[in-house]
């Protein structure tokens, strides 16, 4: 089997390898937020309809910051052509072998060019065999780069047992690092690429602070595992993990013609083993019957830790450029690496309308003046090794896409400069209690509703598009455009028409007094726009778990003394007992979003019990949570309430 005859299928590769990502850690991310002791939440100005944007207008960002994007950057190739030097075998210290692809600039002829050259890398878990032309960027290699490939440990065609950003991994990358900058046809200087998984192995590189890592651009890289996705809420997510492990194990386990390009006919057979016993033994079936069992790892322990970037985002210098997407499964995790970066390199941030597919690919762009993503890319690279004005170093700090505008704006730093925490409270309704209204006043009834704790519900909705990394929206695409389905069995509040429009940028915090039948249940919070045919447009979500929702507001981020981004710790000792019937107060981590409700549109809080494929709970937790009722309180002494960033106006035309 060749290489060649694989390249009919290029667009599915691409698309399975964007359905792909990974696990990993927690923990590092509060390094810049405002620590504070617990506070009551900010109630805001009394008023019956929520306005939006009221409070006095901070002083505007410095003149020095530049928040406007130029022409997109464009140069001619170096080169006519490229060419592939022989499959080469890296033998690491313990003598396991990684499989890698150099491309080196050419002629017409496919001749290569003599070096050396500075280097782009990226290091990938998808079997690069099986992708070539996924990973090696031409028309960069055409510009004077090469350009080299590798199958991470115990993934592709490379040797060894996969252990997903374990700190073999990290010793692994650092390690790639030295060996790149002491061949042939590398100058030393190094440059780390790609979306996903080879997002994060780029952020890990930078991690090893050594300085020929000259630039990153990191497209939906993941921060924080725990948090970000594997157990997001304390729930095992039941959409992205398997499909993430079903397809690097399936790669993994596709013979390649490496061994007999090395003259190792048994390399193989042998491979295949180390990958099936890594498979069977070692990490993704133990990890997997793990969480779904619940042993001690559904708690943040230094396993989780140490696979996330987040944890190592201080010790990068490498000027990074972070790409993210609001329906992204790293949705969470994106801005952060950004907040964990910018006060100690030059770092961007690049969100868009994307789930992790349509975000790997910066579907698109260009649009709003904002460069498609190969022009950005390239002038990055070519500013940060080559040493070429390219204006890459002054790009606008941020740079986010606005649900509702439905257009690109950038801005001075994120958290937004200009925001502010308003809270929009919960009421019931006299005769129909489920479908309640939202004011900026506490309320002065007492109302309360109940709901059935079905782990189903959510299948048709943006968040099961977003968890199955934009696969389902795909296949079912009105579920991925509305919140009304879902809504059905969730307590609904929505807000009168607005008087003004409210401009939303950032993380939100559900805080929701709710009581239980059962022992545990979750908690789910979704945010929508209503437009004036009463579609309930989706902009962001979250979901928690009641017994592990004790906040740390040590670590936690308060606005204008307001919780918007609660910290969970997630372990054994903040777990705390749900007794049926009493009241509890949930702390729900909403995904940071930004968005505009027009004037005349309405805001919408729903609050359910279920939000599969996000999470589902562990068996233990699963079965003290079945047959349970979830009872929603809005009363002087409990009152429920949304806490939400919101910026002027101005910020999102």
């Amino acid at each position: 089997m060749h290489v060649s005859s694989f390249r009919a299928s290029h667009w599915l590769v691409a698309t399975c390898l964007a359905v792909s990502l990974q696990l990993t850690a927690c923990g590092g991310e509060d390094s810049n937020r405002s620590s504070s002791t617990a506070r009551a939440p900010a109630q805001g100005t009394p008023t019956d309809t929520p306005t939006g944007n009221a409070p006095p207008t901070p002083a505007a960002p410095s003149d020095e910051v530049n928040l406007t994007w130029p022409q997109a950057y464009q140069r001619d190739a170096d080169y006519p052509g490229t060419a592939n030097l022989p499959q080469q075998l890296i033998t690491l210290r313990d003598g396991i072998r990684l499989a890698a692809t150099v491309t080196l600039p050419a002629d017409e002829n496919g001749n290569p060019a003599v070096g050396p050259f500075p280097v782009i890398a990226t290091f990938t878990g998808y079997n690069q065999f099986y992708s070539a032309g996924a990973f090696a960027d031409t028309a960069l290699v055409q510009r004077g780069y090469a350009y080299i490939t590798v199958d991470m440990r115990g993934t592709g065609a490379s040797e060894g047992s996969w252990q997903a950003f374990s700190q073999i991994d990290h010793d692994d990358i650092a390690e790639l690092v030295q060996y790149i900058k002491m061949q042939p046809w590398s100058n030393g200087s190094i440059a780390m690429n790609g979306a996903s998984y080879m997002g994060i192995t780029g952020l890990l590189a930078g991690a090893t602070a050594d300085p020929a890592v000259k630039a990153i651009f990191a497209v939906v890289p993941m921060g924080d595992a725990y948090r970000d996705v594997v157990f997001s809420g304390g729930q095992v997510n039941a959409g992205f993990i398997p499909l993430w492990v079903t397809l690097v194990t399936g790669l993994s386990l596709i013979p390649t013609p490496v061994g007999f390009d090395n003259n190792d006919p048994g390399y193989s057979l042998t491979t295949l083993l180390q990958h099936l016993q890594g498979a069977l033994l070692d990490f993704q079936l133990p990890v997997v019957a793990g969480a779904v069992i619940g042993d001690e790892n559904k708690f943040d322990t230094e396993f989780w830790r140490i696979r996330s970037p987040l944890e190592k985002v201080d010790q990068i210098r490498a000027p990074t450029f972070v790409v993210g997407g609001l329906h992204d499964i790293f949705q969470r995790g994106e801005p952060l690496i950004y907040e964990g970066l910018k006060d100690h390199t030059n770092a961007k941030l690049l969100i868009g309308p994307w789930t992790h597919l349509q975000g790997s690919f910066g579907e698109g762009l260009p649009a709003d003046g904002v460069p498609d993503l190969a022009s950005i890319r390239l002038a990055w690279f070519d500013h940060y090794l080559k040493g070429m004005d390219t204006g890459a170093e002054d790009y606008p700090p941020v740079t986010q896409f606005y649900k509702g505008a439905e257009r690109y704006q950038t801005a001075a730093d994120w958290p937004h400069p200009e925001a502010h925490a308003q809270t929009f409270y919960l009421h019931g309704k006299p005769l129909l209690p489920q479908l309640g209204t939202i004011t900026q006043q506490p309320p002065a009834a007492s109302y309360q509703t109940s709901l059935l704790q079905t782990p189903l519900n959510g299948l048709c909705s943006a968040s099961a598009s977003q968890w199955t990394a934009g696969v389902l929206g795909m296949i079912t695409p009105p579920c991925a455009e509305q919140d009304n389905v879902v809504n059905l069995l969730e307590a609904v509040y929505t807000s009168a028409p607005l008087t003004e429009p409210m401009v939303i940028n950032g993380p939100i915090t559900g805080q929701i007094w709710a009581s239980t039948t059962a022992f545990d249940t979750n908690v789910t919070v979704r945010i929508s726009r209503v437009d004036e045919n009463g579609i309930a447009r989706p902009l962001t979500h979250g979901i928690q778990m009641a017994s592990m929702s004790a906040n740390d507001p040590e670590r936690a981020r308060y606005l204008d003394d307001t919780l918007i981004q609660p910290w969970h710790p997630y372990s054994e000792a903040s777990q705390r007992p749900i007794t049926p019937l009493e009241p509890f107060l949930a702390d729900v981590e909403v995904l940071p979003t930004s968005a505009v409700i027009a004037a005349g549109e309405r805001l919408r809080v729903s609050v359910g019990a279920s939000d599969l494929p996000h999470g589902i709970s562990p068996l233990p937790d699963l079965l003290a949570s079945l047959l349970g009722a979830l009872t929603i309180y809005s009363t002087p002494t409990l009152p429920s309430r949304v806490n939400i960033p919101l910026v002027p106006v101005a910020e999102a035309q």
